[in-house]
């Protein structure tokens, strides 16, 4: 490989789900730019070009497995983009139809050994690890339906929160059976970052005493989507199994104790118990 070969997707096809605006959107303009082929899976309409766009609806199972169908193989790398802030379908939109989604390539043989898969998650999914013995119940629920049925009987879990705690146990936990078909699984937590749901939901407001001390600007979608270009690239080749922060170092600079204003916050986020 050349010195940037490795970073390209020439003769790579990928599938963005969640590809219509925001970081999905940024991310299959990110790939296409590097070579890919893009195939788009959203309920919106693209409005940019891409090679196949598939119409989905992620909380409904019969829709979700049709939209799959139409995906065609091999595929090199999946962006597991789409996500909601809220409301009686957040854990089947960011999390249970990723999972189907990711379970039924693999299953299918649509993901090709040497491929990729990268979500998103979320700062908000930080100290996961302290309600493992609950997220590992949830993850072994062997389906959409189950998945679904065990949120429905377990009050405080259908939460934007717990559905980025999941996301980062899930991607954690399946590192390695993956890995024995060849597949890399991975994820980025961004800070607050510039799209349309942060500014739907106010987002942008967590971080800015520290973006104002740092004189940095609020994330935007191109610089999440770069990194995750990244992850599902060659170039992360013996990278499996991250959750990896893309937050201009908030997060860390408040456990590390030289931000102390921000600091609160994050071990609210650390220790605090989700459901």
């Amino acid at each position: 490989m050349t010195e940037t070969a490795a970073f390209r997707y020439d003769g790579k096809r990928v599938l963005v789900v969640g590809g219509a605006t925001g970081m999905g959107a940024a991310a299959a303009r990110a790939v296409s730019a590097l070579g890919a082929e893009v195939v788009v899976m959203d309920r919106a309409p693209v409005d940019y070009p891409v090679d196949q766009q598939i119409t989905v609806d992620l909380t409904d199972p019969g829709a979700l497995d049709a939209a799959i169908d139409q995906v065609t193989g091999p595929l090199h790398a999946v962006f597991s983009a789409a996500g909601i802030a809220g409301g009686p379908a957040v854990m089947r939109v960011n999390f249970i139809a990723h999972r189907h989604l990711a379970e039924r390539l693999v299953q299918d043989g649509t993901l090709v050994p040497g491929s990729a898969i990268c979500m998103i998650s979320s700062v908000a999914g930080l100290g996961w690890q302290n309600h493992l013995p609950l997220l590992v119940d949830f993850l072994a629920t062997p389906d959409y339906a189950s998945a679904d049925a065990w949120v429905d009987g377990h009050d405080g879990t259908c939460t934007y929160m717990f559905s980025k705690q999941a996301i980062n146990a899930y991607v954690a936990r399946e590192s390695y059976p993956l890995l024995t078909k060849g597949i890399r699984i991975n994820a980025v937590c961004p800070g607050p970052t510039d799209t349309p749901l942060a500014r739907a939901n106010t987002w942008l407001g967590f971080d800015e005493q520290y973006r104002k001390a740092t004189a940095t600007a609020p994330l935007r979608a191109d610089e999440i989507a770069d990194v995750m270009a990244f992850l599902n690239s060659s170039a992360a080749a013996g990278v499996s199994g991250v959750s990896l922060l893309v937050d201009s170092g908030h997060v860390m600079s408040s456990i590390g104790g030289s931000w102390e204003t921000g600091r609160p916050v994050i071990e609210f986020l650390m220790t605090q118990r989700s459901v």
